[in-house]
C-alpha cells in the first residue's frame, strides 16, 4: 500500500515536473517569436500605423496635387483602321511610357468609334489620355497627388499590384503573431497577468462603446 502511495507520488512529480518544462518552452518561444517577429516587421508596422493616421486626417493634405496636360500626334495608322482588333496597343502604350513618361498600369483600354481611350493607375497617381481615331492627335492629362498619396494608396493596397497586396497579407499575419505572442507572454507574467488582462478587456469595451454610441 505504501509502495503504491510513492509511486503514484513519484508519477505526480515526473507530471508536474514535465508541465513545467512545457510552460517553460512555451513561454520561452513566445518571447522569443514576439521578439524577433516586433524587430522583423517593425518598419511595415509603423509605416500601417503612421498612414492611418494621415487616411484618417486626408484634409490636411489637399492641394498638393500637380495637374499636367499635354497633347501630341502618332502614326494615325496606329488607331485610323476598321478593325478595332488592328489597333496597336502596346505601341500606344510604350510611345506615353517613354516619350511622355507615364507611369502605373493600364487599368483601361476603351476604343470608340471616333476615339480612343486609355487610363494609367498608379498609388497617388493617374494618366487619362483621349486619342483622335482619324488623325491620331491625342490629350494627355497626368495627375499625381503627392507623397502622403502615394502612401495612402499604398496603406489600402490602391493600384498597387499584386505583389504589395501580398505584402499587405504578409504584414496583417505578422501583427496578428505579434498580438498573440504578446498575449501569451502575458499569461505567464503571475504578478502582471490580472492588470493587463483588466486592459485588454478595457481597451475592447472602449472601442465597443465608441463603436455603439458615436459611430452612425
Amino acid at each position: 500500500m505504501e509502495s503504491n502511495r510513492e509511486l503514484l507520488k513519484e508519477k505526480q512529480i515526473k507530471a508536474n515536473r514535465s508541465r513545467f518544462i512545457w510552460k517553460k518552452r512555451i513561454a520561452a518561444f513566445s518571447r522569443w517569436l514576439h521578439n524577433y517577429l516586433s524587430m522583423f516587421s517593425f518598419l511595415i508596422v509603423l509605416f500601417f500605423a503612421a498612414t492611418g493616421l494621415t487616411l484618417n486626417h486626408a484634409e490636411w493634405f489637399d492641394g498638393k496635387q500637380i495637374e499636367k496636360k499635354m497633347t501630341g500626334n502618332m502614326p494615325a495608322q496606329w488607331v485610323n483602321t476598321s478593325d478595332t482588333n488592328q489597333v496597336k496597343k502596346f505601341e500606344i502604350v510604350e510611345l506615353f511610357r517613354k516619350k511622355y513618361r507615364i507611369q502605373g498600369y493600364v487599368s483601361d483600354f476603351m476604343i470608340e468609334d471616333d476615339r480612343c481611350s486609355l487610363s494609367f493607375k498608379g498609388p497617388g497617381y493617374s494618366a487619362d489620355a483621349f486619342i483622335n481615331r482619324q488623325d491620331g492627335s491625342f490629350q494627355l492629362i497626368e495627375l499625381r497627388l503627392g507623397l502622403v498619396a502615394i502612401l495612402n494608396d499604398l496603406h489600402k493596397g490602391r493600384d498597387s499590384g499584386k505583389a504589395w497586396s501580398w505584402l499587405i497579407d504578409i504584414s496583417a499575419a505578422f501583427l496578428t503573431l505579434v498580438s498573440l505572442s504578446g498575449l501569451v507572454m502575458l499569461f505567464f507574467l503571475k504578478k502582471k497577468r490580472f492588470a493587463g488582462l483588466m486592459l485588454l478587456v478595457a481597451g475592447g469595451v472602449i472601442c465597443y462603446i465608441t463603436y455603439w454610441v458615436w459611430v452612425p
